[in-house]
This record gives structure tokens, C-alpha cells and sequence, in this order.
């Protein structure tokens, strides 16, 4: 999906119901930021943990949730690298993942949105993805979402001129739907019926 220009699906390329695995060989989580008082650019990438989309009926439904190893931080600079991994910027050591939890999917007249929480060392706040890609073909699934982030609202107010105060994040995601596991949800309908 590298390099493929963002677009809204077409309703014939819309993954069908069911629950999506991510591959975190096929995964790329990166982030764009500024030091230096805002100067210079700094781009960095995180490994994913593990993740699954569970696409229900109606897709407005469905959930997300993905977990990232915050030890994996690369920005290129191993000593950068180790001051965010360490107790005055992430802790990895007692915060070793950083996750992201979405119940729900918004569609509007500007797009589509994921809007969930994004828990960063213990602190959780509401975050917000905006799906600027999705494909499917087969059994596979392709997205990718972009989101805006402050880490003040995390507590990450130390290092200032380290990294800037906001972080545009772009996570591309490949998944493989779990032909074992049947659809994921069923409808709201439908759940009530099976439950009388």
C-alpha cells in the first residue's frame, strides 16, 4: 500500500463482514513531528504488537484496536531514541505499549473517521482516525488512517525542544480475515432476535 494515493472506497472494494488480523511484518506505523523549538523535522516509526478490525453490519459498528511496542521507537538517532524510551519521556519499562481502541466508525460528509482512545504511557484520551484509504480483495484488507496527537495531553510535557508538541501519525495497515471465526458481528437486529 506504500506510496498508493489516499482515496475513499468504493462500495465494491469494502471488506466484508468479519474479523481482520493485522500483519505486523505488513503494518507500518509511522509519525512526523518537530525539534528544536519547531526547526527541524523529526520522522520516526513504531512496531506493531498485535491488531484486529472486526467489520460488522452496518459498518458504523464496527471496533479497532491495535497495540504498539513503545520500546520500537526509531527516529534514526539512537540517542534521541533512548531519551523517549526512557522514564522522562514514554517509561517503556513500566509502560511497555502504547494502544488504540475504537467502538464505533463515523461517516460524514468530509469522510470517514475512527474515533476511539489512544492510551500512551497509562494516560488515555480520546483520539481520532481519519480513514484516508481502504481496500479490499479477497480474504485481505488494506486501510490507512491518519491521526493528530498532543502528547501535553498524555503528560509528556518534558523535552521540549527534543520534540514538538504535536505529532501527525499515519498507521497503513494489511489484514487477513479469519475464515475460521465467521462474521464478526451480526447486526443490531439480529441480536436482539437471538437473544428473546
Amino acid at each position: 500500500m506504500k506510496g498508493t494515493e489516499a482515496s475513499h472506497a468504493h462500495p465494491s472494494t469494502a471488506p466484508g463482514p468479519g474479523v481482520y488480523h493485522l500483519d505486523p511484518e505488513a503494518t507500518e506505523i509511522t509519525f512526523a513531528t518537530r525539534h528544536l523549538f519547531g526547526l527541524l523535522p523529526v520522522r520516526g516509526s513504531f512496531a506493531l504488537v498485535s491488531g484486529e478490525v472486526r467489520v460488522a453490519e452496518p459498518s458504523t459498528d464496527s471496533t479497532v484496536d491495535v497495540v504498539i511496542r513503545a520500546a520500537s521507537v526509531d527516529t534514526g538517532v539512537p540517542p534521541r531514541d533512548d531519551k523517549v524510551r526512557s522514564a522522562v519521556y514514554l517509561d517503556v519499562a513500566a509502560h511497555p505499549e502504547i494502544s488504540f481502541r475504537a467502538r464505533s466508525v463515523e461517516r460524514s460528509h468530509d469522510g470517514t473517521h475512527v474515533p476511539g482512545e489512544l492510551t500512551v504511557r497509562g494516560v488515555t484520551r480520546p483520539t481520532v482516525l481519519t480513514l484516508t484509504f481502504l481496500a479490499a480483495e479477497g480474504s485481505t484488507l488494506r486501510a490507512r488512517a491518519e491521526a493528530t496527537v498532543d502528547r501535553y495531553a498524555f503528560g509528556l510535557t518534558r523535552e521540549k525542544g527534543m520534540t514538538g508538541r504535536y505529532f501527525h501519525l499515519a498507521i497503513e495497515v494489511t489484514a487477513t480475515r479469519d475464515l475460521k471465526g465467521g462474521v464478526a458481528h451480526l447486526d443490531r437486529g439480529q441480536a436482539r432476535r437471538r437473544a428473546r
